[in-house]
């Protein structure tokens, strides 16, 4: 028998890749099966992504898992438990992605980068606190923490601010290891959120969109392609109604028209829309995409998910 040989393609294109939060194993066990599921689909992506010549940054989200580890201890200043996150997830992912390079012989390698993110301290985010996180709290919890607290649709839960993205710290480390053909794991959780005070850097407690801070990545990396992946086959307008309508294809002023409109929900998938558009207005030549794990290449080839142009 041959032995088997791998053929690999010249290099020349390079795609951020984001994964939601809940495609990932759930610290508690819940839903494991399904989760699994999907974290083989994304898994697949990245190899054929990497067949096909593209050089691939992973960026993940960690909702599920920072909001287990608040309700263990509260008390631990929240960048802590992002970067801890950030840690976790990206030895979840790279170790499933280097023992399938291993298996198929490919040279990549993996690099797994705690990643600090630069915020504005004036942003408007700080003053009106709106993002839930941690677990649905007792009423006791609610009379005796000195947080910023809103009742949602299941109880109160603690709310953080949201701010916007302004730098990433360790992009030059992002862009060496991309250059040297590394499978990149950053940007988890939306990065580490800090300020700049007194001459040095301190943590805050806040979350960063994760599309948001992955289309700021793309666009400093000016990167080819960016694949937001999530649990849908395409862009829906009239969700769940009579109307409904999928879009394999959305331009720019269309999205900003059904974002005003209210059609894609601040919480889910309105900023996967603004980040993807943000991202085909600033950079040329570029493919921004939203698919479901599993269909990268073919979303990239125009047969799947929604592709936003201009």
């Amino acid at each position: 028998m041959k032995p088997y040989r791998v053929r690999f393609i010249t290099v020349t294109r390079t795609v951020v890749y984001a994964i939601g939060g809940n495609a990932l194993s759930s610290p508690t066990g819940a839903g494991e099966k399904e989760s699994a599921l999907v974290l083989a689909k994304v898994m697949s992506d990245v190899i054929d992504l990497l067949e096909a010549g593209w050089r691939v940054i992973l960026t993940h989200g960690n909702g599920p898992q920072v909001g287990h580890l608040m309700a263990l201890d509260s008390s631990q200043p929240m960048d802590d438990w992002v970067a801890a996150t950030q840690g976790m997830i990206g030895h979840t992912l790279s170790i499933n992605l280097d023992s399938i390079l291993s298996r198929r012989n490919r040279p990549e390698k993996t690099s797994v980068i705690l990643t600090r993110v630069e915020v504005d301290p004036k942003d408007s985010g700080f003053q009106f606190p709106t993002k839930p996180v941690g677990p649905i709290l007792t009423n006791e919890q609610v009379m005796s923490e000195d947080w910023d607290i809103a009742e949602t649709i299941n109880g109160p839960r603690r709310v953080v601010a949201s701010p916007a993205p302004k730098e990433i710290l360790d992009l030059e480390i992002i862009q060496s290891l991309i250059e040297k053909n590394a499978i990149v794991i950053c940007c988890g959780g939306g990065g580490i959120p800090v300020i700049h005070r007194d001459g040095h850097y301190v943590g805050v407690p806040a979350v960063i969109d994760k599309d948001r801070l992955s289309a700021l990545l793309a666009i400093e990396m000016q990167v080819d392609a960016l694949i937001i992946s999530t649990a849908i086959d395409a862009v829906r307008t009239g969700f769940g109604t009579p109307s409904e309508q999928k879009h394999h294809t959305m331009t720019v002023e269309q999205a900003r028209i059904h974002l005003a409109n209210e059609e894609f929900p601040a919480g889910s998938m309105g900023p996967k829309v603004a980040s993807a558009i943000e991202v085909v207005e600033t950079l040329e030549d570029v493919k921004s995409i939203i698919c479901q794990p599993g269909e990268a290449i073919k979303a990239l080839r125009g047969d799947s998910g929604t592709i936003f142009v201009k």
